[in-house]
């Protein structure tokens, strides 16, 4: 062999050798804030643990625009998590903070609490830009390595042994070998490619016995609904006449009848980080293909009365917003987004496209159709993008907010029934309190000839527990992964476990759990409770909770 090619294998031998040298105790997919969060835990247990996964930019939502973060009952929310809201609490005591508005002049409104809670030293509602700087400065301080804008081969890019994940590859060649993986994803890829089962869509009322599951035509609760509009709407392009064919975003097709099951999944949308500062606004702009003809539906719903535009562009410091859907035609893209759960990357990155035109031409609709009134109008456009935001992509949220995708049917199911406390939750791993909250799922066309939306609903439940198997596979499909995210529960159930501050909790959690497991040198599945329970409670995680006397 000739000493270049010589120096060739060698070369590719040791690239190859180097990808996998390391074998961590902990890797984890995904750099969520679930993901961030588990990998704190990991390294102050004293482990080796590795973040790796496509994101750019650490803590998905929490630093993705949302910003009024969906709370509940705070005094459940305990440990690390509780940390993160105390370290944005920290950065906002800093005069630098405050850079176009005065402390003083933010006020102190959150979610039925204090948004700012001097008490506790917590602070709830934030920039998305703060929220990134205390992820990066979590993964400096306990020294984690993170593997950005890499991902998963989810053909063959996972290495399974008797039970076991022992590796997994990325699209670039790059391999993580480790003893214990965790799936911090919104949408669970390593657990599909893992062989794990799971449910994407609404499971029918009778699967776990929920009355809130399955196709809920004729619920109309919040406003996010024609129900909202003082006028019916017809959903036809000549008014009232069906052979003039569909406005664009209504679908013709049968809603489902109540209460079953179907394969279709929650409306996404981007959490906007919008301001109406002059000194930090960048107006709204047309963007590219922009179509006025998509919103004719919502001409028509400001020419029936309706005019809630402003009602969740709910303020966060320095004169920005967290600007959330709200109405029966507003930022969620309703329908759009029923294949992003198993699509390839490229499809995904399409459906991702898709939703900011869809909200920017919103947006830009608003600022300049003649139909939408006058005093809405000039509002609209007093806001813009915030110039110091996601300075890295155009100003634009880098998180779609995936409020559901796929959902692991694992080792226990968390449905309703727990949630609303109608049969007890063994073995606590942590606490939820947010309402039972889920998007709309559909617009379709009532029997009655008008449009409507389909799927949100919005339940009130007392502080529940989640159980500790919701976290983890059946151990016939993998011993050595847990799944913080998405996590084994139905789809309404779901829309309360959802919240980024239950999603670190269980992320801390799960990362105990996988630890220990290390410890005993058994399957998670097969840990003892009380073992975890101990360490969980002395960290800080709240497992179960009383009503304080008044």
């Amino acid at each position: 062999m000739n000493a270049t090619r010589l120096g060739l294998l060698l070369a590719f031998l040791l690239t190859h050798a180097a990808q996998a040298q390391e074998r961590y105790d902990l890797v984890v997919y995904g750099g969520t804030s679930a993901g961030v969060i588990a990998a704190v835990q990991a390294a102050k247990m004293g482990r080796s643990v590795v973040i790796v996964g496509p994101d750019k930019h650490l803590g998905g939502l929490s630093s993705g625009g949302l910003g009024w973060t969906d709370t509940g009952n705070k005094a459940v929310i305990g440990g690390l998590a509780r940390d993160f809201y105390h370290r944005v609490w920290k950065a906002y005591q800093k005069d630098e903070a405050w850079t176009f508005q005065k402390r003083s002049e933010y006020g102190n409104k959150g979610q039925g609490t204090p948004a700012i809670d001097g008490a506790n030293r917590t602070m709830w509602i934030f920039e998305p830009h703060v929220a990134e700087s205390v992820f990066e400065d979590y993964v400096k301080a306990f020294e984690i390595p993170v593997h950005r804008d890499e991902w998963l081969d989810r053909e063959k890019g996972v290495t399974l042994t008797d039970g076991r994940i022992t590796e997994i590859r990325m699209l670039s060649g790059k391999a993580f070998a480790g003893q214990m993986f965790m799936d911090a994803t919104y949408e669970g890829d390593l657990m599909a490619a893992a062989g794990v089962d799971y449910h994407v869509g609404r499971e029918g009322r009778d699967v776990y016995g929920e009355e809130w599951n399955g196709v809920q035509t004729s619920v109309l609760h919040h406003r996010h609904h024609f129900g909202a509009v003082p006028k019916p709407i017809s959903p036809y392009v000549i008014p009232n006449d069906p052979t003039s064919g569909v406005l664009p975003r209504i679908s013709t097709k049968h809603p489902g009848e109540r209460h079953a099951g179907d394969d279709k999944v929650q409306a996404y949308c981007f959490r906007m980080c919008l301001t109406n500062d002059p000194r930090n606004r960048i107006p709204f702009t047309e963007p590219e293909g922009y179509d006025a003809g998509q919103y004719e539906l919502l001409g028509r719903i400001y020419e029936a009365g309706w005019r809630e535009t402003f009602h969740k562009f709910d303020p966060i410091p320095n004169h920005k917003t967290d600007t959330n859907n709200h109405g029966p035609m507003s930022t969620d893209n309703i329908g759009f987004n029923y294949d992003y759960p198993e699509a390839s990357y490229a499809r995904r990155r399409e459906i991702y496209e898709e939703h900011e035109r869809y909200q920017k031409g919103w947006l830009w609709f608003h600022c300049t159709d003649p139909r939408v009134p006058e005093d809405i109008q000039e509002k609209m456009k007093q806001w813009g993008l915030a110039k110091d935001e996601f300075v890295d992509n155009g100003h634009w949220p880098h998180q779609m907010y995936i409020r559901e995708a796929r959902r692991m049917k694992g080792h226990t199911v968390m449905t309703e029934n727990e949630l609303l406390q109608r049969r007890p939750t063994p073995e606590s791993v942590g606490m939820g309190s947010y309402t039972i909250d889920s998007h709309n799922v559909q617009r379709y066309i009532t029997p009655e000839g008008h449009v409507q939306n389909e799927g949100d609903i919005g339940v009130k439940c007392p502080v529940y527990k989640i159980t500790y198997g919701a976290l983890l596979p059946k151990k016939a499909q993998c011993e050595n992964l847990t799944v913080p995210v998405c996590v084994s529960s139905s789809h309404i159930a779901f829309g309360s476990i959802r919240m980024e501050p239950v999603f670190m909790i269980l992320g801390q959690s799960a990362a105990t759990a996988a630890m220990l497991a290390l410890d005993e040198d058994c399957a998670v599945q097969d840990l003892p409770y009380a073992t975890l329970q101990a360490r969980l409670m002395e960290d800080g995680q709240i497992l179960a909770y009383e009503k304080p006397d008044k």
